[in-house]
């Protein structure tokens, strides 16, 4: 049986959530917390988002660090993988989950939206939105790991938009660990994003789709590669943007005047990538917690 809420969750401290009286519709606010979720730390990006356009929410981090990456694995293990991790944060009492991970979003989230009993968010909806605003010649490229370019969620997504838009899609699963590594400024960096993108400027494109949220880490290298010409499409500044529109419709805000916070748990004791993830981002992290998959028990690391 799947599980929603704690007994003493904060949804029911806060007067809001399924269990609460008066119903949602009427609620003005919600103290909750965001729950965010990804395959390993490079959700940070959209935390970074959240934080930046929403700095009165909290938000609870969930990094799978001990089974990452989700990129490489299939469908059904990924939709697993999410399942357990939107478990483990409706127990944390969340108000909104959001997927920060394109893989995840790509296989997982029509099941998620049916069985949650929180709204959740992925990535690639907003960013297929940003990038027909975007596009001038309607020649749109994605780039994203091998399970989301396999998904062929973005082309779903973009042609539900636009029916005859043209899409360019390629996995880069190099760029992931290259980044985790934290070569961000290196010449070797330059010259495999160089390789990945050559195909998709001479193709044409005239935006191009982060379809990784480790990717805005290396926006700095990918603006070099593509030139002034090709405009860059950050899914996790459309995520957050989403999230915003979702707590102002469902009037899920936090009440003015509060102070928002971050907090961080992973299923593996962080690795480098982390302080990668603090420098580049400039993200207050603090203490990391850690959480069993199994059973979701907290310990500190």
């Amino acid at each position: 049986m799947r599980r929603y809420f704690l007994a003493a969750s904060p949804a029911a401290q806060s007067g809001c959530g399924p269990a609460a009286t008066p119903p949602r519709s009427r609620c003005m606010s919600d103290s909750r917390p965001i729950g965010v979720f990804d395959s390993g730390i490079g959700g940070l990006t959209v935390v970074k988002a959240l934080r930046d356009l929403l700095p009165n929410e909290k938000i609870f981090y969930l990094g799978d660090t001990a089974r990452v990456p989700y990129g490489g694995k299939s469908a059904s293990t990924v939709e697993r993988y999410s399942l357990e991790m939107t478990d483990m944060l409706v127990d944390e009492g969340v108000k909104t989950i959001v997927i920060a991970c394109n893989s995840a979003s790509a296989v997982a989230l029509p099941k998620l939206e049916k069985t949650l009993s929180v709204p959740v968010v992925g990535v690639i909806k907003p960013g297929a939105q940003a990038a027909i605003a975007s596009t001038r010649n309607r020649h749109i490229g994605v780039i994203g790991t091998r399970a989301t370019i396999k998904s062929g969620a973005y082309e779903k997504a973009l042609r539900e938009l636009d029916p005859k838009i043209d899409i360019s899609a390629r996995a880069c699963p190099l760029l992931v660990p290259f980044i985790e590594e934290g070569w961000l400024e290196d010449d070797l960096t330059d010259q495999i994003i160089a390789r990945y993108l050559e195909p998709l400027v001479r193709e044409g494109v005239d935006t191009l789709v982060l379809g990784c949220t480790h990717y805005p880490l290396l926006i700095d290298a990918l603006s070099r590669a593509l030139g002034e010409n090709v405009k860059l499409v950050d899914s996790a500044h459309n995520c957050a943007t989403a999230v915003q529109e979702l707590l102002d419709r469902q009037q899920l805000r936090t009440p003015s005047g509060t102070s928002g916070g971050l907090e961080v748990a992973l299923t593996d004791l962080p690795d480098s990538f982390l302080h990668v993830a603090q420098d580049a981002l400039q993200l207050d992290i603090g203490e990391i917690q850690l959480r069993d998959v199994l059973h979701g028990a907290a310990k500190v690391a």
